[in-house]
């Protein structure tokens, strides 16, 4: 750790930072209270969550234009309304329940972990969300970020090259003096690719009690932490 020469620290966000899962069963459970709907919203976060990659893979692949993470998510409400019973939403309640990942909450050791390493490090996003979610997520979550980047600033959707270089560049800085913060190792395994230095964030329940992937690390990246401020500890902060 102590030859490395980092001036940046980039962040993967949903999961790594917050808890995209626990923030969406939260709203829902309190949609269902108010509008007397029965939905589980648990399997609904999964599948929501789950027609991310796909979503995103049609732009990388060029199968459609651009288009940004607030659009897309709204797409994939859109698809999965009748299966879940929100047909009795109206398109503002809709929008509301879209901008629920405006509203994600962090993690317990987020912010403080942020805080600390803020001190000694410029901190950014290196997030698939689109620049308003981000802004509007740090806002309510209390995350202090320097500045946001990541895919919509390079219109381009990790985990292609794109997204990394162009934060970098942004940043006026080498990708050697970044690293890259996740807990997914094949975000960590991109950046790497690209010259970031990697540290693996352990999120052992993002995808609930019976979470399967990204348990562990699956390479020696430069920092391995059990939670953000112990990331903060290892980095000097």
């Amino acid at each position: 750790m102590t030859s490395l020469k980092i001036k940046a620290l980039t962040f993967d966000v949903f999961g790594t930072v917050v808890d995209w899962r626990s923030s969406i069963i939260r709203e829902g459970n309190q949609l269902n209270r108010e509008k007397g709907l029965n939905i589980d919203w648990a399997e609904f976060a999964d599948a929501w969550r789950g027609m991310y990659q796909p979503a995103l893979s049609r732009v990388r692949n060029g199968d459609r234009p651009w288009a940004n993470l607030d659009h897309l998510h709204r797409e994939s409400l859109e698809t999965l309304t009748h299966q879940f019973g929100l047909d009795l939403l109206d398109q503002t309640e809709l929008d509301r329940l879209n901008r629920v990942w405006h509203r994600l909450q962090p993690w317990p050791d987020t912010v403080e972990g942020l805080l600390r390493l803020k001190r000694k490090f410029i901190l950014a996003t290196l997030s698939n969300g689109n620049v308003a979610l981000m802004v509007n997520m740090a806002r309510h979550a209390g995350l202090p970020w320097d500045v946001i980047l990541g895919a919509e600033p390079a219109r381009c959707y990790k985990p292609l090259p794109q997204a990394y270089l162009v934060t970098a560049q942004l940043l006026g800085l080498a990708p050697t003096e970044c690293m890259m913060v996740a807990a997914h190792n094949n975000d960590l395994e991109a950046a790497r690719d690209c010259g970031f230095s990697t540290a693996f964030v352990h999120r052992t329940t993002e995808y609930g009690p019976g979470q399967t992937r990204d348990l562990a690390p699956t390479h020696e990246w430069h920092a391995v932490a059990d939670d953000l401020i112990d990331l903060a500890a290892q980095l000097g902060c």
